[in-house]
């Protein structure tokens, strides 16, 4: 198709007694000729030589007859081999969002307004990129119009990485790794964009071995694809300076769906794993509190006369303070019947259900996680294999994570040049935060990250299928907001009530690699294209 001019008119602004033009609101007839869809951007004259920028929202057709019925009557009582004896005049109607106006007027636009598609520097106005400082501009994507107009899509850093504001969520159903392929899209553009030695990355490989060759070119990408990265200012490579780190199996290798190059094993035995213990019983209800109390109980004395004996799981579970000669003891506060409740809980989690990752002895060979990333460095990528963990494990290693890098920002005294910033990005995350779940280690240091970490550093990049499942005050602090196509039953959750009921429409039939960014920055979200990720892939 080839490339419209942009300016050329396409319609003129309608205004009526019953439908009229607002200061958010204002409508459109569409010339026959035109072709015009839901999330174009168009531009309207307005007062003093000013131009009003709107979102097109959705659009009707409306016609001179006074019901349907009518229409059925003038072709000859529903004949269809007959011309209609009544040919009805008719017009196709756009509803528009008023997104800005160049000279700040926001008086309701008049009627018979010339209206034409924006193009790039008037969509650029439109969204308030072009009150973004050159050096914070991060491209995001591309919006591609009806009239083939195509814009580069830029969020700002300071609304993504702080200390204005940060965070960034993706949902949606959209298909196979669309969302995970927009997050590495969007982290290959920071790295390219900002000073890499400013960031370290760390990825939660969630899915099989996804995420397990993202240094390796891929086997093939098309020249469209290389020229949407081009159009986007960015050069499509794989990840540099990328280490990765996998579970120990119970047969002491790595329990993964690949092996990378450059990797390590990691394993917990009681000695790491003492001062997160409370993240072992995330997922387990705790009404009473007897569990986080004995917790408490076990790490306090850890290390202590009473603790003597005590050296790795076994020893915890099966000898003094909590058991003797097979029977759970009282431990301080706590009753020995809930003792007994604690040791089968934790028996199961090392021993009985582990799938390697808990270990009664660490072999040389196998890492310490939370130290390993004590030593993280800007411009490196960190991605550790969980896809293999169950429930339990993945939760576990996803706080230690969590945990360990928000308490380095945190420390005043930290002794090694920390990067600026450390993203970390988890798929799944209504796992580990859901809505309504209850408060626990985890979600508590999720919540501290998601309220606090911007002021640290510490950004948050998340993904799950719908938004409704996950804890609202974590989707609540994030300045970007990623949708791809979802169901008719999610966008009518509170959720989502900064949409528009129309645009929540439209996000039920997006397609395939198309996505509705909403930024902190924007006025209205806007709907975007994205490269697919230049890395190795699973077929």
């Amino acid at each position: 198709m080839a490339k419209e001019n942009t300016n050329e008119v396409i319609g003129r602004s309608s205004a009526t007694e019953r439908d009229p033009n607002t200061s958010d609101k204002f409508n459109f007839w569409i010339t026959t000729d035109r072709i015009v869809n839901p999330f174009d951007i168009v531009e309207a004259k307005h007062l003093r030589e000013s131009k009003t920028f709107g979102l097109v929202t959705t659009l009707e057709h409306r016609t001179d007859a006074n019901s349907h019925l009518a229409n059925f009557i003038s072709n000859n009582f529903g004949s269809l081999t007959e011309e209609p004896n009544t040919p009805r005049m008719g017009a196709t109607l756009a509803k528009v969002n008023v997104m800005m106006n160049s000279d700040d007027i926001y008086m309701p636009i008049e009627n018979e307004k010339d209206v034409c598609f924006a193009d790039e520097t008037g969509i650029h106005a439109a969204l308030g990129i072009d009150t973004m400082e050159i050096e914070r501009r991060i491209p995001a994507g591309l919006i591609k119009m009806s009239n083939e107009e195509e814009a580069v899509v830029y969020v700002d850093r300071n609304y993504v990485l702080g200390p204005e504001s940060a965070h960034l969520n993706i949902s949606g159903i959209s298909g196979l790794a669309t969302k995970t392929s927009y997050a590495m899209f969007l982290l290959q553009s920071l790295l390219q964009t900002v000073q890499p030695e400013d960031i370290a990355v760390i990825i939660m490989n969630v899915k099989h071995g996804d995420l397990l060759q993202i240094d390796e070119p891929p086997k093939e990408l098309s020249e469209e694809q290389k020229g949407l990265w081009i159009k986007l200012g960015l050069e499509a490579k794989p990840f540099g300076n990328v280490h990765y780190f996998l579970p120990r199996a119970k047969n002491g290798q790595a329990n993964s769906y690949i092996l990378p190059r450059n990797h390590d094993i990691f394993a917990y035995a009681l000695e790491d794993s003492i001062n997160k213990l409370d993240l072992l019983f995330s997922n387990i209800p705790d009404p009473s509190e007897t569990i986080d109390s004995l917790v408490g109980e076990i790490q306090n004395g850890f290390g202590t006369a009473q603790f003597k004996g005590v050296s790795n799981w076994n020893d915890l579970l099966n000898t003094e303070p909590l058991a003797k000669n097979g029977l759970s003891q009282k431990l301080g506060d706590v009753r020995a019947s809930s003792v007994g409740k604690f040791r089968r809980h934790l028996r199961r989690i090392v021993q009985t259900r582990t799938t390697g990752m808990f270990t009664d002895q660490r072999t040389r060979m196998e890492q310490n996680l939370s130290e390993r990333l004590r030593e993280i460095e800007g411009g490196h990528t960190y991605v550790v294999d969980i896809a293999k963990l169950n429930d339990t494990e993945q939760s576990f290693v996803f706080g230690d994570i969590v945990r360990t890098i928000y308490e380095m920002f945190a420390e005043s005294d930290v002794t090694f040049n920390l990067p600026e910033k450390v993203i970390i990005f988890v798929d799944e995350l209504n796992k580990y935060a859901p809505s309504g779940g209850k408060d626990s280690a985890l979600i508590e240091q999720i919540l501290d990250i998601s309220e606090r970490g911007r002021s640290l550093g510490v950004i948050l990049f998340s993904a799950q299928q719908f938004m409704s499942a996950v804890h609202s005050r974590v989707t609540g602090n994030c300045a970007t907001k990623i949708l791809g196509r979802s169901t008719s039953s999610e966008v009518n959750m509170p959720d989502y009530r900064f949409l528009d009921q129309d645009l929540k429409i439209s996000l039920t039939r997006l397609a395939k690699g198309e996505l509705l960014l909403q930024h902190a920055v924007f006025r209205q979200p806007v709907k975007v294209i994205f490269p697919k990720p230049a890395y190795m892939q699973n077929d």
